[in-house]
């Protein structure tokens, strides 16, 4: 008896029938998750609203992008800088953060993804860094796309933490390359992000993995975060492949 291969997932067809060549993905993608906020006040809606909403966005584009093929997702869930907001705002967040971290678990476990997380993690509530420890644990042996959720997280203080560590090891400044400074980075084993999307217009970058981004390409879509579908992920990898990565140097 022959059994039937495999369909290839939808989210492939339409990628190929918009001319991408599944063969040349981005690796690793980046996501600055922005406008939750905007896409509330549009609706008459509270912030925290715009942010539930922009969750359930997240679970469809962590599914899409592995569904893809995209081998890495790192997103910007709470930045370093963003404890200046509002309290109740920021309590919400949290809460929200680790609420999503618990119910989707399973979900993401049955996907075959494996969860990380990136920042100073030991500063967020208890209840959150048992939530995203539980996840990390869980899924660590899983082989599918890699999701890292970027909470507490500054690039600057990513790259201190780093230094910190390297002056620990009492390395010899003569020693300290470029690519010690990788190795000492939260997740040193995950590569480079080859493709940076930021949605809601904003044009900056906003302190994210600055020192893994330095050769990234960047696409800003106007979309804000909650409205960001499957549709725009295929337009910014549509984006990428039309450009040239030339790494400083000249590509004849």
């Amino acid at each position: 008896m022959h059994t039937m291969p495999d369909a290839e997932p939808q989210i492939r067809q339409n990628a190929s029938a918009l001319g991408i060549n599944l063969n040349a993905l981005p690796s690793h993608v980046a996501i600055i998750m922005d406008g939750n906020g905007r896409w509330a006040r549009r609706k008459g809606l509270g912030r925290l609203l715009g942010h539930r909403e922009g969750y359930k966005t997240l679970r469809t584009v962590l599914l899409s992008a592995s569904e893809l093929g995209i081998k890495y997702l790192t997103v910007y869930a709470f930045s370093a800088e963003n404890w200046r907001r509002p309290e109740d705002e920021v309590s919400g967040l949290m809460k929200l953060i680790e609420q999503a971290a618990r119910d989707e678990l399973r979900l993401m476990h049955r996907n075959n993804v494996r969860v990380r997380v990136a920042g100073r993690t030991d500063e967020v509530p208890k209840g959150l860094q048992d939530a995203l420890a539980n996840g990390i644990e869980t899924t660590r042996d899983n082989t599918g796309i890699t999701f890292t959720l970027a909470v507490n997280y500054g690039g600057r203080a990513e790259i201190v933490d780093a230094v910190k560590d390297i002056l620990a090891s009492g390395a010899e400044p003569e020693f300290v390359t470029e690519e010690l400074v990788s190795q000492h980075l939260y997740n040193p084993d995950i590569p480079d992000p080859d493709l940076m999307i930021r949605t809601a217009g904003e044009m900056r970058w906003s302190n994210f993995l600055i020192w893994q981004s330095a050769y990234c390409e960047l696409v800003v879509t106007d979309v804000t975060w909650p409205e960001f579908s499957e549709h725009q992920l295929l337009n910014a990898v549509a984006e990428f492949q039309r450009r040239t990565r030339k790494f400083g140097a000249v590509v004849e």
